[in-house]
């Protein structure tokens, strides 16, 4: 068997680079019957197959087994990725926090770094996006400014790119394609406007692909989503994956403290004196009491 990675994934057909070949795979039905989906970024072992099976382009190839992975998303569906780049508008399409929040929880839960990226900056409009820099620097996320159009701050987020594998996500709109053509010159993805009438972006990123840098590392094109659920996240896990709680983490009265409701909260006594953003929590508790309903239905 032959070592490779998934890069791409299309119709059924999956698309694995190996000692610099790509081979066409259709994974085993196994993975079907032990509800397996093989997620682009996975390391796996494949089995060739004769040459008859094959066509033009690709050697054909049978997928036999996925390796561990250390970690996934579920949306965008990839796994072993070293960080995110959370890329959001700062003009229109409109910012909207609570979808980066909910994005943030689910980087979290992966252990997966994550930079908080502003796109579309320019000279007269850092009103729109001064308080969330302020805002999520404090909390300790490392947010980079810039504007792929006129190539403004370029050069900071691809240092952070370098020999990394890192999946570019968010809404629709904001300049995801735009770039990363601006970084990589010569990729060519498709971009697209927004749209004038209902302020959103129009999904050009239809399939997730894993792209090589020339400078080393990987990034994956993921679509672009204007809603998230927390898939996978529990209730009670959900404190550990806001990040400004962790300063308080043993200080409440009671242990296993929710953060919600018991007297004696560590996080709530740090909210009274400012230390914590009215918003966030507030998002907390709505996404809490979210996954509370859902585990009782």
């Amino acid at each position: 068997m032959v070592q490779g990675t998934i890069i791409k994934g299309i119709a059924g057909f999956y698309y694995v680079e190996a000692n610099q070949t790509i081979y066409e795979c259709k994974a085993r039905g196994i993975f079907r019957k032990d509800n397996i989906i093989p997620l682009i970024g996975d390391n796996v072992l494949i089995t060739l197959m004769p040459e008859e099976n094959s066509n033009d382009k690709y050697q054909a190839a049978v997928i036999e087994e996925i390796l561990d992975r250390k970690n996934s998303l579920i949306r965008p569906p990839v796994s072993n990725v070293d960080q995110a780049i959370v890329v959001f508008s700062v003009t229109y399409p409109e910012l909207h926090l609570d979808l980066l929040d909910r994005f943030l929880i689910m980087i979290e839960k992966e252990n997966i770094i994550p930079y908080i990226v502003l796109n579309k900056i320019d000279a007269g409009n850092e009103q729109n996006y001064r308080y969330v820099i302020d805002r999520y620097t404090k909390i300790g996320y490392d947010v980079i400014c810039l504007s792929a159009k006129k190539e403004i701050n370029i050069e900071k987020l691809k240092e952070k790119l370098k020999d990394k594998t890192t999946v570019f996500a968010g809404p629709s709109g904001v300049g995801k394609s735009t770039l990363l053509n601006t970084i990589e010159k010569g990729l060519g993805l498709e971009t697209g406007a927004v749209s004038d009438k209902i302020k959103r972006g129009k999904h050009t990123t239809r399939h997730v692909e894993l792209i090589p840098l020339s400078m080393g590392g990987f990034v994956l094109d993921t679509p672009g989503f204007t809603s998230l659920q927390l898939e996978g996240v529990e209730k009670d896990d959900l404190k550990y994956y806001f990040k400004e709680f962790k300063e308080f983490e043993g200080q409440c009265k009671f242990n296993g403290c929710s953060h919600t409701h018991e007297p004696g909260c560590a996080v709530k006594k740090a909210l009274g004196e400012g230390l914590i953003f009215e918003e966030r929590y507030a998002n907390y508790i709505a996404y809490y009491n979210q996954l509370q309903d859902v585990r009782r239905w």
